[in-house]
């Protein structure tokens, strides 16, 4: 039973050893120059303004499930458009479903203001 486990320990212990070995060359060999600039929070560019412990704005927050809503709608399109010879009308059908349920959903959303900024 232990042949059977064997490649999957095998490769755990590789992938293990070799996470470590890359951590301790970077330490190893890494210059380490600690600068105010390197070691300062990174903020989008631009330095802080307000204190980080205010809430965002929910806005915020619907655009960033919006543009997943959105993106996930291309990643179902490719599939679909490289394996619509062998899925057929019946395929055809299904995605033209899948379209009009998210462009009715994203003129809903519009019609709402969700994305409106202001």
């Amino acid at each position: 039973m232990l042949e059977n486990y064997l490649p999957i320990i095998i490769f755990i212990s590789v992938a293990a050893v070799l996470g470590v070995l890359m951590l301790l060359l970077g330490f190893l060999f890494g210059k380490g120059d600690k600068s105010d600039a390197k070691l300062s929070p990174y903020e989008c560019g631009f330095e802080e303004f307000e204190d980080a412990r205010i809430p965002f704005d929910v806005r915020y927050y619907l655009v960033a499930i919006l543009f997943i809503i959105f993106d996930l709608e291309i990643a179902f399109l490719f599939p679909w458009a490289i394996a619509l010879k062998e899925i057929g009308i019946t395929g055809l059908i299904a995605m033209v479903i899948f379209l009009l349920v998210l462009v009715v959903g994203f003129i809903y959303e519009w019609n709402k203001g969700a994305l409106e900024w202001d």
